[in-house]
């Protein structure tokens, strides 16, 4: 079973060596199941939501100086499944190795219809693929490059994007401001970042480039 959000954070200096795997968003309860050095935490609905992985820095060849999100290869994967396996959950992880920060093209703006400042937006992505996302900024206009965190996107504050619904309307990822992405001198005012007419559709963002681009 593929899985719509696998988050992967590690944090050693904070938590010790315990790797964290989020597959859903949180819920006011949860049940929680320890097995060995695997904790799994699943949702009122007996859904999966979770895992935490403890002492696993060695066999996944993880260093001290990873702080924050880290991105998992088919080997690693492969051993996080195997210790689930070996403790009796199922071994149903995946490799995620598809941006979740890209530029987005707004192709359509609706008024969204039970709000007086929200928009629900149609942007193009990667291979063609469109969004609808709801986005609030006074700024957003249909021709523009912007940066867009798809469902599974852990932004710079630690906050994971999920596909959610706002007044009524679905909303699958999000249209990101200069300050949401942790740009050095971003505006303090509302308003996303408009990217220029050079970065191509799809592309994936690159933090460190971008921040060094619009000093």
């Amino acid at each position: 079973m593929v899985k719509n959000v696998q988050v992967t954070s590690y944090n050693p200096q904070e938590l010790g060596d315990v790797l964290i795997m989020v597959l859903g968003a949180d819920t006011p309860k949860q049940s929680v199941i320890q097995k060995g050095n695997v904790v799994q935490i699943k949702d009122e609905q007996q859904k999966v939501i979770g895992y935490n992985f403890f002492d696993v820095a060695q066999q996944l060849n993880l260093q001290s100086t990873d702080n924050g999100q880290v991105f998992l290869d088919e080997a690693q994967i492969a051993t996080l499944n195997n210790i689930l396996q070996n403790n009796d959950f199922e071994p149903d992880l995946q490799v995620e190795s598809t941006p979740k920060l890209v530029v987005g093209d707004v192709k359509e703006i609706k008024s969204h219809p039970d709000s007086d400042h929200l928009h629900v937006c149609q942007i193009e992505l990667d291979n063609g693929q469109m969004a609808q996302i709801v986005c609030g900024a006074p700024n957003i206009a249909v021709g523009q490059k912007v940066v867009v965190a798809k469902v599974g996107a852990m932004m710079p504050s630690g906050q994971i994007i999920f596909a959610g619904v706002l007044r009524g309307v679905d909303s699958a990822g999000m249209v990101c401001s200069a300050r949401e992405l942790g740009l050095e001198n971003a505006p303090q005012k509302r308003g996303i970042l408009v990217l220029d007419n050079n970065y191509s559709t799809g592309s994936a963002i690159d933090l460190v480039k971008l921040n060094q681009a619009y000093q």
